[in-house]
């Protein structure tokens, strides 16, 4: 088969799509050499990870008009007739309306239904009117949690049949270090004391203001005096997030890093106290998920997806209670032992996802998509 991955997610700095699509196109290559993979896009990209790709995964760079809606509308479907390519995987949503082949989109969640307050108004309106035609035209739909399946089908009127789990998978390069390997990027960050760990974007869906809100309990009524490391880049209503900073005067304790490279990561979280995620709402939860391959004790929220991909391999939480959260991170610090326990709880739950099993499952998806699509076309 010759397949197309939708490749925009790899343009600019990447984040947890950029990561799906990186890693599945380069595992599905090196897991399946009787099949060609192509990745395409309206604009140039790097190929997957920076390095030399397997001889069956390809770059297709196709400049079209500068607005996308052309693509999607008139380049793609040209592409994929002309070429001809066998199937379309849309790896971020969306898929061309009028492909000449079968089509597979992953929904990586649907935050935009089930926490429509932590959207922009047009995005909501723009995605409620998308992704429901993006969901009935395609011919399967992958989600990557059991969560985000019941969402797909409770909200968009999918059918169960129509939908097929694959859970995603750490990177191979998020592993534990040991301390003198990550001392460059802790000094590199300005980090010279023990510390509490946050990756992704800065918005209000990942619940940052209960977050700093219970660092400031801890820092006011026990011995404990981490820093507070927050990394990602700045997303919509960030403002209240940094001016809860200064209300509480915790200017020299909170630590914005701005957006970190991929090559950083394995030493932040190999390094940290405890990795912190209290997020209201996750179609699957990558953060946790890497910093428990790196080694890190996690604290998490009890919500959507994140008790599929913890487990009892770190502790959850309410993220709706601050002092809760609180508590938690005292009792953690206060015994190292405990958060060895955890250490060693996540490393070994994080093996359970590998992107080897989820590459073999997306292709069963494909296979099965595409014998479905040969029936359907021998009845014609």
């Amino acid at each position: 088969m010759r397949i197309a991955l939708d490749a925009i997610p790899l343009v600019a700095n990447k984040t947890g799509v950029g990561h799906y699509t990186d890693a599945l196109a380069e595992w599905l290559a090196r897991t399946h050499h009787d099949h060609q993979y192509e990745l395409v896009s309206p604009f140039d990209f790097h190929f997957p990870n920076g390095h030399q790709p397997p001889a069956n995964l390809h770059k297709r760079f196709t400049p079209v008009h500068p607005l996308l809606r052309k693509w999607w509308l008139v380049g793609l479907p040209a592409l994929l007739r002309l070429s001809p390519f066998d199937l379309f995987h849309g790896t971020n949503y969306c898929i061309p309306m009028f492909a000449p082949c079968p089509t597979v989109v992953t929904i990586h969640d649907l935050s935009l239904y089930a926490q429509t307050k932590t959207h922009e108004a047009k995005n909501v309106s723009r995605g409620k009117r998308r992704i429901p035609i993006m969901a009935r035209r395609a011919d399967m739909i992958i989600a990557p949690s059991d969560a985000t399946k019941r969402e797909v089908e409770h909200y968009l009127g999918i059918p169960s049949e129509r939908i097929r789990v694959v859970y995603e998978a750490a990177r191979p390069k998020m592993k534990p270090l040991p301390p003198e390997a990550c001392e460059p990027v802790l000094q590199k960050y300005g980090i010279d004391r023990p510390y509490l760990l946050y990756t992704g974007t800065i918005e209000p869906r990942k619940n940052l203001l209960k977050l700093i809100r219970a660092y400031s309990e801890i820092i006011h009524t026990t011995e404990h005096r981490p820093l507070l490391v927050l990394c990602g880049g700045r997303g919509w209503l960030d403002e209240e997030i940094f001016e809860l900073v200064a209300e509480l005067k915790l200017q020299r304790m909170v630590k914005f890093t701005g957006y970190v490279p991929d090559e950083d990561l394995p030493a932040l979280y190999s390094a940290c106290e405890i990795f912190v995620y209290p997020s209201l709402y996750e179609g699957f939860g990558l953060p946790p998920l890497e910093a428990m391959a790196c080694g890190a004790a996690v604290v998490t929220s009890n919500t959507s997806s994140l008790p599929e991909v913890v487990g009892d391999a770190g502790v959850m939480v309410n993220p709706h209670e601050a002092l809760e959260l609180a508590q938690v991170l005292a009792n953690l610090l206060n015994d190292r032992q405990q958060r060895e326990n955890f250490r060693r709880a996540g490393l070994e739950r994080s093996k359970i996802f590998s992107w080897e099993r989820a590459a073999h499952e997306t292709q069963a998806v494909y296979d099965q998509v595409f014998q479905d699509w040969i029936k359907k076309k021998a009845k014609k």
